[in-house]
């Protein structure tokens, strides 16, 4: 076969091509630490490698959800942290009314102190994370709590009566209106299992259990009762501060029920509030080990993602450093080659 210098140059140019092309790839390795930047670098890799990415891409949603529902969680406990608070200072100033012989102006003081802690009660109720309300469920743009207009704090037998007066078992009588939804919020933490990571207003503050505010009130009857050993802790507050006014120790037709009954429902809302915060504790303890969890899997994965797609940097610069010496050879040796000529011959 005669080989023509037009083949030889061809030859040539594609040798070159070749080399030129292969030094190209290994140097975008080494910017990028990546050995595949396209699939035909490794098209057997492209399914492991985009299936490792959607993993990871799951892996940091979760974590990003749960740590936003960890900050609501902790935010949360702050705030049952100060209920507990204003519970035993209202608790306190009840033993000391009923345990001295407390004129009527210190009944009055203790009074206006218990507005003020009722106030503080109503602020922690309303409180906000990231520019939503904790308790109200999955409304978590409504306020949950504001005052009912209709409360009538008067005794059935008073003739001023133009409202139903204070029942027990009607939560349309009480001095606080719930506007949230009994919905709390759930949260994904693994697939398949979710975990419950707030408090409603209705549970925590009323006493009432969202099955049962679910449910809906039975007819005839407009509101709820609290279950069975709960109590409202607006309506303790509320009835605590008239009972002081009017200086009502222990009876319970008189104004507030009398502070001794007060007392006693103070006991219910404090182990209410403890009862819910332990709960809450137990699935913020849920939801840290699930990340920590998450966190090892993103690790894995990442591992993976490497084994499949990272270049090692040892290797990818020794390559580097051989090819282009080889481009280099290549270069002189087609140098010299285009130098020759018929002429050299005659």
């Amino acid at each position: 076969m005669k080989v023509t210098e037009g083949t030889t140059y061809r030859m040539l140019q594609t040798n070159l091509g070749r080399i030129s092309s292969r030094l190209e790839n290994l140097r975008l390795q080494g910017a990028t630490g990546i050995k595949m930047n396209k699939p035909s670098d490794d098209p057997a890799s492209i399914r492991p490698v985009l299936t490792t990415r959607t993993q990871i891409r799951n892996t940091d949603r979760y974590l990003d959800t749960m740590g936003v529902s960890l900050d609501k969680m902790e935010a949360t406990d702050g705030q049952l942290n100060h209920v507990e608070n204003i519970m035993q200072r209202v608790k306190e100033l009840s033993i000391n009314a009923i345990n001295g012989a407390m004129s009527s102006a210190d009944m009055e003081v203790f009074a206006n102190e218990v507005g003020h802690l009722r106030q503080e009660l109503l602020d922690a109720a309303n409180g906000m994370v990231d520019g939503k309300y904790i308790f109200s469920g999955y409304q978590e743009n409504i306020k949950p709590f504001v005052p009912n207009p209709n409360y009538n704090p008067n005794p059935p037998t008073d003739p001023l009566n133009l409202n139903p007066p204070y029942d027990p078992a009607d939560s349309s009588t009480w001095p606080y209106i719930y506007q949230g939804d009994p919905n709390p919020t759930e949260l994904e933490i693994t697939p398949g299992e979710r975990l419950q990571t707030n408090l409603t207003g209705n549970d925590l503050f009323m006493g009432i259990s969202n099955n049962i505010m679910q449910a809906g009130p039975i007819p005839p009857a407009v509101g709820y009762p609290s279950d069975a050993g709960r109590v409202d802790i607006f309506s303790v507050l509320t009835r605590l501060e008239e009972a002081l006014r009017a200086g009502n120790i222990n009876d319970p037709a008189g104004a507030g029920g009398g502070i001794q009954m007060q007392m006693e429902n103070l006991d219910l809302a404090a182990d209410q509030n403890r009862r819910l915060r332990s709960q809450l504790g137990n699935r913020a303890n849920r939801v840290e080990t699930a990340m920590m969890h998450q966190q090892d899997i993103r690790i894995d994965l990442h591992m993976i993602l490497s084994r499949y797609q990272d270049a090692d940097a040892i290797e990818t610069f020794a390559e580097i450093s051989k090819q282009e010496t080889a481009f280099q050879a290549a270069l002189s040796i087609t140098a010299k080659i285009s130098k020759i000529s018929i002429l050299d011959y005659l």
